[in-house]
């Protein structure tokens, strides 16, 4: 049976390594980019089922970046869960259309609750 696949969108090498630690302990296959330019073409490759995302992300950063894929046919049924330190991380989520969000700092528990969510 193929490994669910999380695709991360991170620039910071700690939480990065912290997410793919956690992520592949449990299990899941994870693929990742230090930045948000070729989101499309990113994802299209790696073909993943759930999409972590950066706020800050260098280029375009996450809100622009979700609102790329959710615009696009093949891949707007993909969730995707935001990721930031902003305090009104709620409101950036349902401007973006992501499906979900995760505040930092997290604990690793809910972080894994938050992926449970969108992965079956």
């Amino acid at each position: 049976m193929k490994k669910k696949t999380i695709l991360i969108f991170e620039d910071d090498p700690n939480v990065l390594y912290i997410f793919s630690l956690v992520l592949e302990d449990l299990g899941y296959q994870v693929e990742h980019s230090n930045t948000s330019d070729e989101v499309i073409e990113k994802t299209l490759k790696y073909n993943p089922d759930l999409i972590l995302m950066d706020n800050w992300i260098p280029k375009i950063g996450g809100v622009e970046a979700i609102r790329l894929l959710k615009k696009d046919p093949k891949l707007k049924d993909i969730p995707v869960i935001l990721i930031s330190a902003n305090s009104s991380i709620h409101e950036l989520a349902n401007k973006a259309g992501a499906n979900g969000y995760l505040a930092k700092p997290f604990d690793l528990d809910q972080l894994e609750q938050k992926v449970g969510e969108y992965i079956v």
